[in-house]
């Protein structure tokens, strides 16, 4: 693991408190244990004491017996009943001291919650039982205690690390950003957490450069075949006669070559930016007009069935996007013509022909082919479309009228 790298400081820090919780665990466990010692001392040392005394006297005998009781002290005298104490694997040794030089043994025992006194010098063994409880045991409070800390701590560094594993995501996304690989998964959309937040911010970044990526392609694409029609009438119209309606006509190929130009500009700025276009009110027959204008096509190709009606669009872009449907609808149809409708803010463009071999949803995408490769007008038409309708708050729609034979695509104001 990188030494600099924050995942190596977060583990290095768990480590460290670990280590810090466990010596402070050994520590006060320690320190408490010397304290329960002190305390059993302190309780235990006059009475041992005194049978000490009582022993040496030859004076430990019925009489001495009861006076234990009256201090809440049982004398066990019955071999069986201290060998049942002493032989239990339950008892527990808390306090024991040996002296070789008086060759005795001084014990405190604990058995379900009592104390007993174990004393044995020179082959003598008594055992004194405290009838009083034993009392809690604080050290299962520490344990308790530490355990707590100990699974806290854990349970932070986990959730740390896994709220910081996106950053790892990202490192290694950011290396291939440059090899255009803009599609990626990097953390869950749902958290509102910081880093969560910085990897979406960077997949709407990685977004926004594969639109401008693909925008790029769309406007090359596009200038390729929409120059097409205004090059071919200017050579056609460079080798014929010069005349006045020759050289009127030649104008119209270089003024349609700079509409072009600015088309393709406002093509690139509505895909690569994700900013709102400005709209206004605009009459259809307008629109519709300079669809026309920009496509160069007769007029008895496009037949008017619809109202002069307004409609909130963007004036440039909305045509644009007129005059690719109805190139669309020219070029696929039976009798090269198209016929266009309106109801409310919808317009809707038919034309007489098959219906579409693939879904609508298909020919949205750029470079979209068919099998008539000859007409590349869904390659791009449709995508361009549907980005402009977007911005200008229209939807696409198609239905096929099967009894006429007609394709029917509507421009649905949302």
């Amino acid at each position: 693991m990188n030494k600099s790298s924050i995942f190596f400081t977060i583990t290095v820090s768990f480590i460290i408190s670990i280590i810090l919780v466990i010596t402070s665990f050994i520590v006060l466990m320690t320190y408490n244990y010397n304290i329960q010692e002190k305390a059993l001392f302190d309780r235990y040392i006059p009475i041992v004491k005194k049978i000490m005394l009582k022993h040496h006297r030859g004076a430990l005998n019925y009489k001495f017996a009861k006076s234990l009781e009256e201090l809440d002290y049982t004398m066990l005298i019955k071999k069986g009943n201290i060998n049942a104490i002493t032989y239990n694997p339950k008892t527990k040794v808390l306090i024991e001291r040996k002296s070789r030089e008086r060759n005795s043994v001084f014990r405190v025992l604990e058995l379900n919650d009592r104390n007993y006194i174990y004393m044995k010098k020179k082959g003598k063994t008594l055992l004194i039982r405290d009838n009083r409880p034993a009392g809690e045991n604080s050290n299962l409070y520490i344990i308790s205690v530490f355990a707590i800390v100990i699974i806290t701590i854990i349970l932070m560094y986990l959730i740390t690390y896994r709220k910081l594993m996106p950053l790892r995501i990202l490192k290694d996304k950011v290396k291939t950003l440059g090899d255009e690989n803009f599609d990626f998964e990097c953390c869950n959309t749902e958290a509102k957490d910081e880093v969560s937040q910085l990897g979406m911010e960077f997949k709407k970044a990685a977004l926004k450069l594969k639109n401008v990526k693909e925008s790029r392609n769309v406007f090359i694409r596009n200038i390729m075949h929409e120059l097409k029609t205004p090059i071919t009438k200017g050579k056609f119209l460079a080798e014929i006669e010069r005349n006045d309606a020759n050289d009127e006509k030649l104008k119209e190929v270089f003024l349609r070559l700079e509409s072009l130009i600015n088309e393709f500009a406002s093509i690139e700025e509505l895909i690569s930016s994700t900013k709102n276009v400005e709209k206004n009110f605009y009459f259809t027959d307008d629109v519709i007009d300079n669809a026309k204008d920009i496509l160069m096509v007769e007029d008895d190709a496009v037949i008017l069935k619809c109202e002069n009606k307004k409609i909130d669009v963007n004036f440039k872009l909305f045509s644009i996007a007129v005059k690719n449907l109805i190139d669309n609808a020219i070029k696929y149809s039976s009798d090269k013509k198209v016929t266009i409708k309106n109801n409310e803010d919808d317009l809707i463009f038919e034309n007489a022909g098959k219906h579409l071999e693939h879904p609508l949803e298909d020919y949205f995408e750029p470079f979209f082919t068919h099998q008539d490769s000859s007409k590349d007008s869904f390659g791009l038409g449709l995508y361009i479309v549907r980005n402009i309708l977007e911005a200008n708050n229209y939807t696409l729609e198609y239905e096929y009228d099967y009894e006429n034979g007609l394709n029917r695509f509507i421009c649905k104001k949302d």
